[in-house]
């Protein structure tokens, strides 16, 4: 079973990739979970490089002392890589979900980016 759905949401993620493109103007951000972590990178996909990352292991996350639930982490992620793309520059970007339903812990780092004003 767990196979079956993992390759489900595989074959979602390149459904999705055909349509998803990142620029350099406006790069995408995909984002990954695992069980206990949540990851998020920014890519340009016209040059094929990944322009930043941050994810729930990090030494930025960690130096924010989250000790709340999942869903806690995924917003403090997003805030943070927010941050970072503010830094960059960075206001405008495209939201790749990676195959996972847009709730839970995927929507809640989607909205911690918006709050931060970042257009996607």
């Amino acid at each position: 079973m767990k196979k079956v759905k993992r390759f489900g949401r595989k074959r979602r993620h390149l459904h999705i990739r055909h349509k998803v493109k990142g620029t350099a103007e406006r790069p995408r951000v995909v984002v990954f979970r695992s069980n206990r972590h949540i990851y998020a990178q920014v890519v340009n996909d016209d040059e094929g490089r990944v322009l930043t990352g941050i994810s729930s292991l990090s030494r930025a996350f960690k130096e924010s002392k989250v000790k709340s639930d999942k869903k806690e982490h995924a917003s403090t992620v997003g805030k943070l890589l927010a941050e970072e793309l503010k830094k960059r520059g960075i206001t405008k970007i495209v939201f790749d979900r990676a195959g996972y339903k847009y709730h839970g812990r995927i929507k809640a780092l989607a909205e911690a980016v918006r709050q931060q004003g970042l257009e996607f």
